[in-house]
């Protein structure tokens, strides 16, 4: 185990050149592609699908970045007849246009807005919020208050896929992100990346914090976790 490192990440950085943002969200589309991800939250979407009885499922991606997971459930969930009804927030503007116009390009409908994921609970509740690789930009009490905002503003369940710290992990990240994109970017921020997240027992112990009971939490590959919470 390695210990916790956060170093600024050049993806988070004001001013960021659009079309260097542009390159290095593409390559990290190819990357989170290949961590097979989608199946968890494809299968904690199903659940709740199926007791919707016809009504559409509200669905929010929270910290959506450029917008590929969400733009991939509803085309899955498009494929599967559900009615879903989507939505992705981020505090960057430049992402959030980014991802409005990826939606586009890809024929899907989803809105997409400006919000600040710490600033409290959304002005309104969703069925299923989702969330994938943002908890390790932050430190922990931010987790904590991420994790509450996102279960004060939820019906059914969040479901949150993140890296885990580790050796392996760090290795993973500096051989594959070089193999799967040219963006300099994508290159210094995965192993970044893997040295600001949280180990297992760490993300438990935060979720236990922010008062999610029963949370579930499984690892999975390639050094990923994948915690799953239902509202009472």
């Amino acid at each position: 185990m390695i210990n916790r490192q956060r170093t600024p990440e050049l993806m988070d950085q004001p001013g960021l050149d659009p079309s260097e943002h542009a390159a290095a969200l593409r390559g990290l589309k190819r990357i989170h592609k290949i961590s097979l991800s989608e199946r968890f939250f494809i299968k904690a979407l199903e659940t709740i699908a199926k007791s919707q009885s016809g009504r559409p499922l509200r669905v929010l991606d929270m910290a959506c970045g450029g917008g590929d997971l969400l733009c991939s459930l509803v085309k899955k969930a498009r494929s599967k007849g559900w009615n879903i009804a989507a939505e992705g927030c981020d505090f960057s503007d430049q992402a959030v246009q980014i991802a409005t116009e990826n939606a586009r390009n890809h024929g899907v409908t989803a809105r997409f807005f400006q919000w600040d994921a710490l600033q409290g609970p959304l002005p309104e509740k969703y069925d299923v919020i989702v969330n994938s690789l943002f908890l390790h930009h932050l430190d922990e009490s931010q987790v904590v208050t991420v994790l509450r905002n996102m279960a004060d503003s939820v019906n059914h369940m969040i479901v949150v896929d993140d890296l885990i710290r580790s050796r392996w992990g760090y290795v993973m990240a500096k051989v594959g992100c070089h193999l799967l994109s040219r963006s300099p970017i994508v290159h210094f921020d995965g192993p970044v990346s893997v040295k600001a997240a949280f180990s297992l027992a760490e993300i438990s112990d935060l979720a236990s914090q922010a008062g999610l009971s029963g949370v579930q939490i499984q690892k999975h590959w390639p050094e990923r976790f994948i915690l799953t919470w239902q509202a009472s």
